[in-house]
């Protein structure tokens, strides 16, 4: 398993440039399905923004903000945009691409990241304990909500460029308009 976790970890992004455009091939839009999936998408670009302005990648344990409330907020913002758009695209193929995708390759990613925060950072087991893998607490602990945080930054966010995540939603929803307007069904 180690090693398909360092291959998923490697063709997770080129993968996503394929699924995009066997998605725009696949997705059947209306302007209700893209509105409808936008109810998703725009939160999970929102949690992706507020993850990458908290994390200080091999640095420090990132605790603070949506970390609180989950251990992948990155991952959860992906899994919301890819269901949103899912959602927006109307296919069912889509949608078993997406679990399959879930499944994997970002399962897998997720543990081999977690091994190596494990070694890295020694807090982390016990952040774990407190602190679900993916789908987030309602409440964070108390003492995840009290960690010593610079809280959000800017510069980090866009040091991370998460930027491109809110740049890929918007062409991926002009495209699904563009789709419906010169192709109607």
């Amino acid at each position: 398993m180690p090693e398909w976790s360092r291959i998923a970890r490697r063709i997770r992004v080129p993968l996503g440039f394929v699924f995009a455009l066997v998605y725009f091939w696949l997705a059947r839009p209306s302007w209700r399905s893209i509105a409808v999936g936008a109810v998703l998408v725009v939160p999970g670009l929102l949690v992706r923004a507020l993850a990458s302005g908290h994390v200080r990648k091999n640095e420090a344990l990132a605790t603070s903000g949506p970390y609180a409330y989950t251990r992948n907020p990155l991952y959860l913002g992906s899994l919301l945009m890819g269901v949103g758009f899912a959602i927006a695209a109307r296919s069912w193929w889509i949608g078993a691409a997406l679990v399959v995708m879930l499944f994997a390759i970002y399962i897998p990613v997720i543990r081999d990241e977690e091994i190596f925060l494990r070694q890295k950072f020694p807090e982390f087991e016990e952040y774990a304990q407190r602190v679900p893998a993916l789908f987030p607490r309602i409440i964070p602990t108390p003492k995840t909500a009290e960690a010593a945080s610079p809280g959000f930054s800017r510069d980090l966010y866009l040091k991370h460029r998460e930027y491109n995540a809110l740049l890929g939603a918007l062409a991926m929803i002009t495209a699904l308009i563009l789709k419906i307007v010169r192709f109607p069904s």
